[in-house]
């Protein structure tokens, strides 16, 4: 066991596979494959183990959490006089290694969607609680007894709604609408009529039903369809909300070109997504790592400028951006929370292996974002027609007068 007898976590080594795991890959891979495997396990404060300055540091920076040469042989040393020294373990299963197809194309996007999503809606309904919303939410009020994660989130798809300036008989495009939370919401609350679009088969499939529960079938349609095959256009508004990370930067101008065309003259885009707070050299960007390997395959996480500039360049004219990121750290804590507290039912519904990975990757998110090392943004974008003047109100108080 590694650690100060009082310090707030330790790192107990449960099996000498677990040396050779950091003696193969002495960085983050390496630990997370340790980790996940079950060779090593955290005792306390997960969060007390992750938010270590020099690990922290070096994660936002994305470099490997490496070992020096003369260090790589002191613990070489170290493992072989502890009988660690064999040829190097399997990754977990968790891993995904092994990718078809041409980045970003339709079928390869599919595969990695269905390797984060389609692990099932019950563990799903774990985490995320009974409003089953997989992005930040907003919270109008600090979390406690009288504002929970499920108000949070209804807060969070009304801004939404609100900054779309959805009225009754307006079609609105939900892309990467999930489990058609915001979907439902829309139609419920605004009378808008949703077209709904992902390629997880499992999302698709709850989506349906929850639409059909609440008696929407008449306003709302879930597509088990790309993005990039919708052809029913115009729409009066666009959502996309978590899911441009998957786009990647060389399709982001595309992906903006696809949206403003399927939007009518005047009509709105709010684009939600992750970003990264400065940007990455190609060879970091290569450098595979806990994320791209376990949790997003594919997935990239890109600068602000870099969304913009994309939706300029198509013709959008960008009219706000909102930062949410504090309100992202505490969603992802309430994820933490809602996965502890149901621990055993977890690993019931999925293997430990993947319960661990889950774990693992909120509680590394939450500080990522605490710590300012990643930040989320709500941009909203107009697709103006020739000559004309902007659809919104002349101050951002009347536009958002509506909001939460």
């Amino acid at each position: 066991m590694a650690g100060d007898s009082d310090a707030p976590a330790a790192l107990v080594f449960v099996r000498r596979r677990g040396l050779r795991r950091l003696l193969w890959a002495p960085n983050e891979l390496g630990l997370v494959r340790a980790y996940v495997s079950g060779d090593v396990h955290f005792e306390g404060d997960i969060f007390a183990v992750l938010d270590l300055p020099d690990v922290i540091q070096r994660v936002a920076r994305h470099q490997a959490i490496g070992l020096s040469s003369r260090q790589r042989l002191a613990a070489a040393v170290c493992a072989a006089r502890m009988g660690a020294i064999g040829p190097p373990p399997r990754p977990p299963a968790e891993e995904m290694r092994r990718r078809r197809g041409r980045l970003h194309s339709s079928a390869r996007d599919a595969q990695s969607v269905s390797h984060h999503y389609d692990v099932g809606n019950e563990f799903y309904r774990l985490i995320l609680g009974p409003s089953m919303v997989y992005s930040c939410a907003y919270w109008v009020h600090e979390p406690g007894p009288d504002h929970h994660l499920d108000e949070a989130q209804q807060d969070k798809c009304e801004l939404v709604c609100t900054k779309l300036g959805l009225r009754q008989g307006m079609r609105l495009l939900d892309v990467g609408c999930g489990w058609g939370s915001l979907a439902i919401h829309a139609a419920a609350r605004h009378g808008v009529s949703v077209v709904g679009v992902t390629v997880s088969r499992e999302q698709a499939m709850l989506a349906r039903e929850r639409v059909d529960a609440a008696g929407l079938g008449d306003l709302v349609e879930i597509r088990l369809q790309d993005y990039r095959d919708v052809d029913d256009g115009p729409y009066d508004a666009i959502s996309s909300v978590g899911m441009s990370e998957h786009v990647g930067s060389a399709q982001l101008r595309a992906y903006s070109k696809i949206l403003f065309d399927l939007l009518r003259p005047g009509g709105r885009l709010l684009n939600h997504a992750i970003a990264s707070v400065r940007s990455l050299s190609p060879a970091v960007k290569a450098q595979p790592g806990f994320i791209d390997s376990y949790i997003f395959p594919d997935g990239e996480v890109v600068t602000l400028s870099t969304t913009l500039g994309a939706l300029e360049q198509v013709g959008f004219e960008v009219r706000d951006v909102e930062a949410l990121r504090e309100h992202y750290g505490l969603t992802l804590r309430a994820w933490v929370n809602n996965l502890r507290e149901s621990w055993q039912e977890a690993q019931r519904l999925v293997p430990p292996s993947r319960a661990r990975t889950w774990l693992l990757y909120l509680a590394a998110s939450a500080l990522a974002f605490e710590h300012g090392n990643l930040t989320i943004h709500q941009v909203v974008a107009v697709r103006q027609g020739e000559h004309e003047a902007s659809s919104l109100p002349l101050t951002r108080g009347q536009w958002l007068s509506a909001a939460p």
